[in-house]
């Protein structure tokens, strides 16, 4: 089953008759009371659910009214036994290909990829968990290599441990100068690290196992880190290597090893996360398309050096505070406050949104006109931070639909006027390629690459005009 995001479809007779009853396992549920923990086969980015101002939490995967669905900014691909869904991006193409959401998680996650062909749902749940190792991976050796304490066994002349009264009568009778003992001692080579290793060395076997394992010298030293310590891999050992991480690590330090564990089960178990072999279990991957959309326009701001502040709800960096001597912090999108500017005439606020916004547009060749019609809560939202800045312009920066035409632009919504203290609310409206029209037969990913590229380049001119 197919729909795209902030959209809404109703059942087929088929669908009704097949799917509904496992929709309804999914539908109308907070993501917080899905209880992750029961759901191992189901990943949710980003992973930190109560650590964003949009609250993926409290987001619906979708809803079921009667007999229609609805989505909201959820998109990816999520199953019940038989029945999946896949939620696309209200920007994939007409032949299905979703490259507005590869663009992104190519932007975020600073993957490699090459030709995005088309596929089968599975195929492509199990792609996006390849792209997304390399972020596992890096953020769990970033905390160092997971290293417990394991025991060996040992039988020769220097006793550094218990002996091992049984195993010494069967090996060393008669008496050759050696005993049989054990040690335990901390190890870099255990259940852990060679799960790693063994997911390691099959993404070297997929197509895409090159560019996603050389993409970046951060990559390549973390998978260097892993091989020297796993001495002992051994590829016929990899069914006993996942027996041994059935059950999830769980570790006061290491603690970014724990969803490292998942995702490397995944990729080696993936035929269990394609086909749902166990009832009623969730399977699938996720993606919050607010988060995506906002850490998307992250990576321009930092490509452009832009100095625009990006408020980190995560770690608590670069939040503002309400209330004189207050200790709660809130997180604007982003924005920049210049020390020393009480008129707030060179500060600013940019709040990124995904979801649909209510936008009329006239435009000709001389002048265009752009209105957006923003709902109340962000609107106050935007208006309180600069407020609190101060700052006399705010901006919304959102993605929209157009046709791949060669002369497409960056809209720019006109200025509305704040009453009271002044100030001004605008908005950046950001197109996204793509292709409808038959005749456009060399359309791929490359040309769409290329497209937002250049609308990116577009989008820093006229941010920095705004700016100043």
């Amino acid at each position: 089953m197919t729909i795209n995001d902030n959209s809404s479809r109703k059942l087929s007779v088929e669908e009704i008759a097949t799917a509904k009853a496992d929709l309804e396992r999914i539908s109308n549920v907070r993501i917080n009371d899905l209880r992750l923990d029961d759901c191992p086969n189901l990943l949710i980015f980003p992973r930190d659910l109560h650590q964003y101002g949009d609250e993926i939490s409290e987001s619906q995967i979708l809803s079921l009214r009667a007999e229609e669905i609805s989505t909201g900014n959820i998109m990816g691909f999520v199953g019940v036994n038989d029945t999946q869904l896949d939620i696309k991006s209200r920007f994939a193409q007409k032949d299905g290909e979703d490259y507005f959401l590869h663009y992104m998680l190519q932007k975020v996650f600073s993957i490699n990829l090459f030709d995005i062909k088309h596929t089968t749902n599975k195929e492509q749940i199990f792609d996006f968990l390849l792209y997304l190792f390399p972020h596992f991976l890096k953020k769990a050796l970033a905390q160092g290599l997971f290293k417990k304490y394991r025991r060996f066994e040992h039988n020769d002349a220097n006793i550094r441990g218990p002996i091992n009264i049984s195993r010494h009568i069967r090996e060393n009778i008669p008496f050759r100068g050696t005993v049989a003992y054990t040690t335990r001692e901390h190890s870099y080579d255990n259940e852990i690290t060679q799960l790693v290793r063994h997911t390691i060395e099959y993404i070297r076997t997929t197509r895409f196992g090159s560019g996603i394992l050389n993409n970046d010298t951060e990559t390549k030293e973390c998978i260097s880190q892993i091989t020297m310590a796993t001495q002992s891999y051994n590829a016929r050992e990899r069914q006993k290597v996942i027996n041994h991480n059935l059950r999830p690590v769980r570790h006061p330090y290491f603690s970014e090893y724990t969803p490292l564990q998942k995702i490397c089960l995944q990729i080696l178990r993936h035929e269990s996360l394609k086909y749902g072999q166990e009832k009623d279990k969730i399977y699938g991957i996720l993606f919050d398309g607010a988060w995506l959309w906002e850490e998307y326009l992250n990576t321009i701001f930092i490509k452009y050096q832009l100095g625009i502040t990006h408020a980190e709800n995560k770690t608590g960096k670069n939040g503002i505070q309400l209330y004189d001597g207050g200790k709660k912090c809130y997180y604007p999108d982003f924005y920049k406050q210049t020390q020393g500017d009480l008129t707030g005439d060179s500060s600013f606020v940019l709040d990124a949104k995904y979801k649909r916004l209510g936008i009329s547009s006239t435009i000709d060749d001389q002048k265009g006109t752009n209105t957006i019609s923003i709902d109340h809560d962000d609107l106050f939202q935007m208006i309180t931070y600069m407020h609190v800045l101060p700052a006399k312009k705010c901006a919304l920066v959102y993605p929209l639909e157009c046709d791949m035409q060669p002369s497409e632009k960056l809209v720019i919504a006109d200025p509305r006027k704040l009453k009271g203290f002044g100030g001004e609310i605008s908005g950046f409206g950001i197109p996204i390629a793509n292709s409808h029209e038959e005749k456009e037969k060399q359309f791929d990913y490359h040309i769409f690459c290329e497209f937002q590229s250049n609308i990116e380049k577009q989008f820093d001119e006229q941010i920095r005009k705004w700016m100043n």
